[in-house]
């Protein structure tokens, strides 16, 4: 199992998505004689997963159902064990475009934090590109280090345990891109210009707060940086319903009426005329949006290496 190369079948020491609903989903580290609960029941591993597809319809001891997924990053995103703030993929999409990142491509990251940003730059530079990701915080280093070794993806990542903002990442000259995701960006801005390659290397900041982005747009101009800008990602959803409306009465039939002699003084007239428009509905489509929708999480500095 590999979150870079899809596998079809469930193997001993895998990875999996248990997936519940689209709102009710966990990972589950697959082992022989293992078993996961659910509210549907008991999933055994060796007889309900191993050697069954991803994808895979499995029934519970309880009679209920699920569905085992391979992991994706985006899934992961959604279900990992939660060490620090994480990007949700909203944030990550833009990230991975704006910086401009392909196959082969050479990103440093800092700070590693919980790896949902991690394993979507892995992805996306995979095969033959490389991630040097810097994480202050010991034990969160070695459990990426961990993290990455099971996922299938440690040949494409490297973990340093240091203060970007005092040692740097690490490189010199090599990345094509920067990212960081910590306290105090500005102090960062030039181990970033260093490890970047000689021109053109793209660098992202993300900040929560706007005196934090100030301070780093005023960090990259003094390092010569160009074409700076900030942006925020409001993801509005829209909830698509069916709607059924009266037709509007626009006058039509109290014409015609009126020139076949309709009396608008008899009330029996006027009751027919009432439920003859009461009977005439039409069905449509509309977008509302949701009462509660996710607010701001972040800014978004890029810039590039002059």
């Amino acid at each position: 199992m590999s979150f870079v190369e899809y596998g079809d079948t469930i193997k001993d020491g895998d990875t999996a998505i248990v997936f519940l609903g689209h709102e009710s989903m966990f990972p589950v580290k697959v082992q022989h004689g293992s078993v996961t609960q659910t509210k549907y029941g008991v999933i055994r591993h060796s007889t309900d997963l191993i050697g069954k597809k991803y994808g895979s319809k499995v029934t519970c001891s309880k009679g209920g159902w699920v569905f085992i997924l391979h992991p994706t990053p985006e899934l992961w995103t959604m279900n990992l064990p939660h060490r620090t703030q994480i990007l949700y993929s909203t944030d990550i999409s833009i990230i991975t475009m704006m910086l401009e990142l392909k196959p082969g491509s050479i990103v440093c990251e800092s700070g590693t934090g919980s790896g949902s940003l991690s394993h979507a730059l892995i992805r996306t530079v995979a095969p033959t590109g490389h991630l040097y990701t810097v994480e202050f915080h010991q034990q969160r280093a070695e459990k990426a280090r961990e993290e990455f070794r099971e996922h299938g993806v440690e040949h494409l990542v490297t973990v340093t345990n240091q203060d970007v903002c005092k040692n740097g990442f690490g490189v010199s000259n090599i990345a094509d891109a920067v990212f960081l995701d910590i306290p105090s960006p500005w102090e960062a801005i030039g181990h970033a210009k260093s490890a970047l390659k000689a021109e053109g290397g793209r660098i992202c900041s993300f900040s929560p707060c706007i005196e934090q982005v100030q301070r780093t747009c005023l960090a990259m101009e003094e390092y010569g940086f160009t074409e700076i800008n900030t942006l925020e990602i409001l993801l509005r959803v829209y909830n698509v319903r069916t709607v059924s409306l009266q037709i509007p009465d626009l006058g039509k039939a109290a014409e015609d009426n009126s020139s076949t002699g309709f009396d608008s003084s008899n009330p029996s007239h006027q009751d027919s005329l009432c439920a003859n428009l009461q009977q005439g509905t039409v069905q449509f489509k509309s977008g509302v949006p949701l009462r509660e929708v996710v607010g701001h999480t972040g800014y978004l500095t890029f810039a590039t290496k002059s």
